[in-house]
């Protein structure tokens, strides 16, 4: 009988933002190291590369490889999940082979989009995914970037159909309310996403943690140790300083442009350009940056 798959451990899975360089928009390493080191530096308990926001449906195979492999050479023995924007099954095994090689021993999952509200044609989906590799498997609801729409009852139609899922990322508004029917009814972790703006909610709602990219996630790491030592009125006091450069942040359409140029700032990455199909940053939201940066540091100061 095969062992059951680990599930995911709590706490902080950073979403990595993919950076890029000059005229070609060519994948920057070293400010992916340097994101990395973020990370690493503030203990996050893993990171996601490929993600939504790691524009990794921008990127040819080669690049998703070197990504990957980048990553897991910088991030020591932090655990990986990695995203698969394929939302079809072949596709999406082409891209499972070459992150599990490419991730190699810091692999802890791969991060599968829901592609239908079926729970028996994804249940099918993700079995296929997961017998081409071996590896556990994330369940992502994210409807704004599949255009699937699926409820937290099929979620859990599929959680019994597939052992091998190790975590779910709920990102479906109204997020505290899908997280809560979900734990309320298995034991399988469930992540809150969406760059942390329903954070207090979603971890009051039983959620792990969150498995999110921010600009500043050591906010994010502030929050959920506050919720442990606290639970909501200490995590409330903790992330209210950080809240609103998430919402800023978290804005539809222009979050990436937004948060890579906020890590910009940080010299975290050299360059804040994004690949096209995604918009670029409006002047009038560049020039509020340094004003909701500002308010942070009075805040926390």
């Amino acid at each position: 009988m095969t062992e059951p798959l680990p599930h995911l451990s709590p706490g902080l899975w950073g979403v990595l933002a993919t950076p890029f360089s000059g005229a070609d928009l060519a994948v920057d390493t070293d400010s992916l190291r340097r994101e990395v080191q973020l990370y690493t530096g503030l203990s996050a308990t893993g990171m996601v590369v490929l993600g939504v926001f790691g524009e990794g449906a921008s990127l040819t195979a080669a690049e998703q490889s070197l990504v990957v492999g980048t990553v897991a050479d910088e991030a020591g023995s932090t655990p990986l999940v990695v995203g698969l924007s394929a939302r079809t099954t072949a596709v999406a095994i082409e891209q499972a082979s070459t992150a599990v090689t490419a991730a190699g021993s810091n692999l802890a999952a791969l991060m599968v989009q829901a592609n239908t509200g079926d729970p028996d044609v994804l249940a099918a989906h993700l079995t296929a995914v997961h017998r081409a590799t071996g590896a556990g498997i994330v369940l992502q609801d994210y409807p704004v970037a599949s255009g699937v729409k699926i409820t937290a009852e099929q979620i859990l139609r599929v959680l019994d159909q597939c052992e091998f899922i190790v975590a779910v990322k709920s990102e479906a508004p109204p997020t505290a309310s899908a997280i809560a029917k979900l734990t309320r009814s298995t034991d399988v972790p469930v992540y809150g996403g969406l760059g942390g703006v329903g954070l207090l909610d979603e971890l009051t709602a039983g959620a792990a943690g969150a498995m999110t990219g921010f600009s500043h996630p050591e906010g994010l790491q502030i929050a959920l140790t506050a919720f442990a030592d606290g639970g909501f009125a200490g995590a409330r006091t903790a992330f209210a300083p950080w809240l609103p450069l998430a919402n800023f942040e978290g804005q539809p359409g222009v979050g990436l442009a937004l948060r890579k140029e906020i890590l910009r700032r940080r010299g975290i990455i050299a360059d804040a350009a994004v690949r096209p199909p995604a918009p670029s940053l409006p002047r009038e939201l560049a020039d509020l940056i340094d004003a909701h940066l500002d308010a942070v540091r009075m805040e926390i100061a």
